[in-house]
């Protein structure tokens, strides 16, 4: 198929995630699960873009001078944190519900973000680059995920570094982030996720390398219901994240 008529947008799910867009801030309303993820993958984003690039961890604004892109981002549950620590933040959604409540939330806390209501591929023909990407809990939601990583690896600069946080397809995660979040445990209304659309590590590692990244880190995350927290993990079956790296040319 010709790249002009490919595209990353899955229109059911678009339609899906704008439905519930009004609750992306309230802990706890249907994106609770993203509100108890956040604590583990924000302090990996963190540590993991200081160690990168020579930052103080620890300082109050230590990414400041570093443009993120945050695609897939939402109602800004990550765009906020990262634009606290001094990040020059890009939030992209192909929902316009979800940027509209990103924005108005964002302008509530005096927190400056450009917010866009546009796609990884219209952002990259357009010649937009970033030191960081996340590109958190998305991939399993894309309809060409080689597409869009590919449009990703285009927008990132030579030196930089993107995070993809997604679902192992595998029946440990059918049975634990899907039946039981979503059908038993009801922490996520059903259809969220579908099985055929999780992705594998060594799938997304390929797409990553395709185009011009290279894996550099990798961990699990593991939900302890006695801490009632995420935590990071070596188990890779269900929950985990990725940091990718482009090399410097």
């Amino acid at each position: 198929m010709p790249e002009a008529r490919r595209t990353t947008i899955d229109a059911g799910e678009i339609e899906r995630f704008s439905a519930m867009a009004a609750e992306w801030w309230d802990p706890n309303g249907k994106f609770r699960p993203l509100h108890k993820f956040n604590p583990v993958r924000l302090a990996y984003i963190r540590d993991q873009v200081a160690a990168h690039f020579g930052r103080d961890a620890r300082a109050p604004k230590p990414f400041e001078g570093l443009r993120f892109l945050d695609i897939g981002c939402g109602g800004g549950l990550l765009c906020e944190p990262m634009a606290g620590l001094g990040a020059t933040m890009v939030g992209a959604d192909a929902a316009e519900t979800n940027i509209e409540v990103a924005k108005l939330h964002a302008a509530e806390a005096g927190v400056k973000i450009d917010y866009r209501a546009t796609t990884a591929e219209a952002l990259a023909d357009a010649g937009e680059q970033f030191d960081v990407i996340l590109n958190m809990e998305v991939v399993e939601h894309v309809a060409d995920i080689g597409l869009f990583i590919g449009k990703c690896g285009e927008m990132l600069k030579p030196g930089g570094i993107m995070f993809v946080a997604t679902i192992n397809r595998t029946l440990k995660a059918l049975g634990l982030a899907i039946i039981g979040a979503e059908y038993v445990l009801r922490w996520l209304p059903r259809g969220t996720h579908q099985f055929g659309k999780l992705v594998r590590p060594d799938e997304l590692e390929r797409a990553l390398n395709a185009a011009g990244m290279t894996v550099t880190d990798r961990t699990g995350v593991v939900y302890n219901p006695l801490a009632d927290r995420w935590q990071r993990s070596r188990d890779i079956d269900v929950n985990y994240m990725v940091l990718a790296t482009k090399p410097v040319q």
